[in-house]
């Protein structure tokens, strides 16, 4: 991809098919691309830190985000209910890693297909979400583009509801403003990506965003790795009254990804507000993590 400055049930299939076979880290072609990264303050939208945040990507699964974003605003509007089933298609069934592996004709609900969509990332079940909603995923995935237009990212587009290699687009910085938009239009539903594990079958997976129960107030949202996108984290975490989202697309490996955005999220908490920062934000993030020091 060129990147441009603007605008991934019988049974379960093993841990190789649950991780969406991701390897330690990404391939050489993947790795000469800068880095997408940006902090904001979730009260109101004020950028504490952001490099190559407005360069455009693929997203990966990021994009599941706005798969459950429009799955929430079906439930609210009444169209869908929780307990409503979902019917896999020989289409969804047959999607890539990571998925839950269901027969073509299986069901699930819409209750347990949010969990398996935002703790695992099931690619066949955002799938078969999208044509429950949608009819197909390509009428979906117009949805999806026509929903990220309504809400200002203007830089997003969707061609599908997974994520999988195909024509997503998307930048840091506007994965970072549909999380807050996440928050403010659903933020009883948000829950479901604090959710720390899904049983399925008789087994139970850990949730992908290692942030989840390891750095302190963490509750979501959504991890994403290709070969073409890098390993991507959209993280939020809250302390007392304060919410901070941090989003970083395009590291190398999946300790890389979680250590800088840990780093970025406690930072910013360490920042009291954006009126005792300076003027402008650091050019970098190793200015930004050495400032004071």
């Amino acid at each position: 991809m060129t990147m441009v400055t603007r605008r991934t049930l019988h049974v379960w299939c093993g841990a190789l098919m649950l991780c969406g076979g991701i390897a330690a880290a990404v391939p050489a072609a993947a790795v000469t691309r800068p880095v997408s990264a940006i902090l904001v303050d979730a009260r109101d939208g004020s950028v504490l830190f952001a490099e190559n945040a407005g360069i455009v990507r693929r997203p990966a699964s990021l994009t599941k985000m706005m798969t459950l974003f429009l799955t929430f605003d079906a439930l609210d509007a009444g169209t869908l209910h929780p307990g409503d089933p979902v019917r896999f298609s020989r289409y969804a069934a047959a999607m890539q890693p990571s998925k839950v592996g269901m027969r073509p004709g299986a069901t699930m609900t819409v209750e347990q297909a949010i969990r398996a969509v935002a703790v695992i990332s099931a690619n066949d079940v955002a799938v078969a979400l999208a044509e429950r909603i949608g009819g197909t995923e390509d009428r979906f995935a117009r949805m999806m583009t026509q929903k990220a237009r309504a809400l200002g990212l203007q830089d997003t587009s969707f061609t599908n509801a997974t994520g999988l290699p195909g024509a997503n687009l998307t930048t840091a910085q506007d994965i970072a403003r549909l999380s807050m938009a996440l928050l403010r239009d659903h933020p009883m539903r948000y829950a479901a990506f604090a959710t720390r594990s899904f049983s399925w079958a008789g087994r139970r997976v850990q949730n992908h965003n290692h942030l989840l129960g390891s750095y302190p107030g963490a509750d979501g949202i959504k991890t994403g790795y290709t070969a073409e996108a890098g390993f991507a984290l959209a993280a939020s975490a809250k302390r007392g009254n304060r919410r901070l989202i941090a989003v970083v697309i395009g590291e190398r490996s999946v300790a890389l990804r979680d250590r800088r955005v840990a780093k970025m999220l406690t930072e910013g908490f360490a920042t009291p507000s954006r009126a005792s920062a300076r003027a402008e934000p650091p050019e970098t993030l190793e200015e930004w993590l050495g400032r004071g020091k």
